[in-house]
Order: C-alpha cells, then structure tokens, then sequence
C-alpha cells in the first residue's frame, strides 16, 4: 500500500466504514487523494504510478487529472465525509451551542519550509476574532518553541491534531476524529489560505473565514503552490465572513459528500472485495 493512503488515518476510516479492520487496513489497491488541492488530487512529488487507480474526492479532481492526460480516477469521495458518515453529531456540538474560532495559520510540511511573518498575522487574528481563539498547528510548527510560544503569548490556546506519518510510522489514527471534535466545539474556522481545514469546518456547520498575511513557500514547487490561482478561482471563498451559501456549495462538492460509497461498493472500489456489489 502506498504510505501515504495512512496519513491522517484515512485507510483506518475507509476501513471501519467498510467493516474491516480498521488497526490494521487492509491493502488499498491504488492511491487515495490526502487532502484538498486545486490540480488533480495529488501534491507536487506525488505522481502516481501509472496503473495505480487514483482515488479522488471528486469529480472535479478527476476532470483536472484527465486534463493532462491522466486516466484510472475513481470518485470515491473524501475519507472525511465517511468519518461524518460513522460520527452523527452530538448533543452540544450543533452550530448554534459553540463559541469562538479554530485558526489553522498555513503551515510547513516534512520536505519543505515556509516563510511568513507570525505577529503580524497574530494581530489580523486579534483585530478580527472577537470571541476564544483556538490556534491548530501543524505537528512541526508546534514542536517550535518560538512559534507555538508567540500563539501562547498572544493569549490563544494552541493545540494540534497530531502526526499525519511517514512510511507507515508515527501516524495518529485519531487525526481526523481529534479534528472533528475540535471543529464542533467552534463556532468559526479560519484559516490565511484555502485549506482543507475550512472545508472540513464548512462540512460541520461552522462559519468560516479566510484572511491574513499568506505565508509562502520557500521551495520551487513546480507552480503547485497556486497561491494567486486559488483566489482568482474561489475569489468569494477570501473574506473575513464567506457568504455561507457559496462555502456549502463549493464544501459539497470538493469533498465529495454527494458521492459516498455504500460499505460494499467502497469494499469493491478499493480492491477488497471481488464481489460485484
């Protein structure tokens, strides 16, 4: 299997939807898209192997991917949607019984570095948020001292979701979930970019902002960075308060709640099953 199908915990979801064993996951027999992009559903790097299915979220990912002439997509929807499928919400986590926001800054991944400035986007955060802030770091800003202090400082409770992994060591299966039960406890998600964060937050009837000073990539990412294209594509979906409407819309539809598997067409889908559902 391919490591990256275990970031975040996503076989470990696909798993227990479909009734396998959700510790262990079976063998995924292709490339599960990990989180949201605005190319073709994988990141700069990542190219599948060619005859490896491509499991996407969406359509729309799909369309992109076969707009330069890549084939075997599969729309299987996003392993968040099925996680909302096995966790109905809870007495207290409806929309009109949370307070504050959740503010996820963008983040640095384990092969590359960003560059921005914190305090400035700290005071945007101050001037904007008038309720409890929650800042989420990404596991590798919040082992910094020096950034995950200036949040502290600043008066935000920082928290992170923990490890996505890598080669099949250090993932946290209970990414998404800890996530989740973050996202029900707030009123807003915000982040200073488009990030799948706010559509996850969308997905659970959070309002949501994007806004702040944009921190940037240092490497050479091949134009995968799509700063600049991301806002002129989404322009509404860049404003301190999205018109809640067009975030649902747009949430729909790059995760991929509308086209969820049942438990044996997933099963199939995957390659864990060879009985035609």
């Amino acid at each position: 299997m391919d490591s990256s199908n275990h970031w975040y915990g996503h076989a470990h979801i696909l798993a227990a939807y479909c009734g396998r064993d959700a510790v262990k996951p079976p063998r995924i027999a292709g490339i599960v898209q990990h989180g949201w992009n605005v190319l073709h559903g994988f990141g700069p790097g990542h190219e599948p192997p060619v005859g490896f299915v491509k499991y996407v979220w969406s359509d729309t990912s799909r369309r992109r991917g076969q707009l330069i002439g890549w084939r075997d997509y599969a729309v299987i929807g996003s392993p968040w949607a099925y996680l909302l499928a096995q966790q109905p919400e809870q007495p207290g986590e409806r929309p009109d019984e949370r307070s504050g926001t959740i503010f996820y800054p963008f983040h640095t991944w384990e092969q590359g570095s960003i560059e921005g400035d914190h305090a400035d986007l700290i005071a945007r955060i101050k001037a904007t948020e008038p309720g409890p802030v929650t800042v989420c770091l990404y596991w590798i800003e919040y082992d910094m001292p020096e950034v995950r202090g200036a949040y502290e400082d600043a008066g935000f409770r920082v928290i992170c979701h923990g490890q996505r992994g890598t080669f099949w060591k250090g993932t946290d299966p209970r990414f998404l979930y800890k996530q989740l039960a973050e996202l029900r406890r707030h009123r807003r998600v915000a982040s200073n970019r488009l990030t799948t964060a706010i559509f996850y937050g969308a997905s659970v009837g959070c309002e949501a902002g994007v806004y702040g000073p944009q921190m940037d990539f240092l490497e050479d990412r091949g134009g995968f960075d799509a700063k600049h294209f991301i806002q002129r594509l989404h322009p509404g979906l860049h404003a301190e308060s999205i018109e809640p409407d067009l975030l649902a819309e747009v949430t729909r539809s790059e995760l991929g709640l509308d086209q969820l598997l049942s438990p044996a067409e997933l099963s199939y889908e995957l390659g864990w099953s060879t009985a035609t559902p």
